[in-house]
C-alpha cells in the first residue's frame, strides 16, 4: 500500500488521541492523517510497509468504524 484512504468514524481530537498510540505504533508518525473537516473523516495513509488489514485493525481495536474507499 503506497497511499490509502479510509472513511472512519474519528470525531474530535479526542478521538484522534486515542487512535494515535496505534496508528502510531505500526505506521511513522509522519505517514498518516486524519482530516477532522471532512464529512467522512478521511484517513490517509502514506506507507508501503503496511496493510490495509493492520490500519482497519488498529483503528477498530480502540473502537471506530473504518472503511476502504477505492
Amino acid at each position: 500500500m503506497s497511499e490509502a484512504r479510509f472513511k472512519t468514524t474519528i470525531q474530535c481530537n479526542g478521538c484522534l488521541s486515542k487512535v494515535t498510540p496505534k496508528l502510531n505504533e505500526i505506521l511513522e508518525e509522519q505517514s498518516w492523517s486524519v482530516d477532522l473537516e471532512s464529512d467522512d473523516r478521511i484517513l490517509t495513509v502514506n506507507n508501503d510497509n503496511v496493510s490495509v488489514d493492520a490500519v482497519v485493525s488498529a483503528i477498530k481495536s480502540v473502537g471506530f468504524e473504518i472503511e476502504e474507499l477505492s
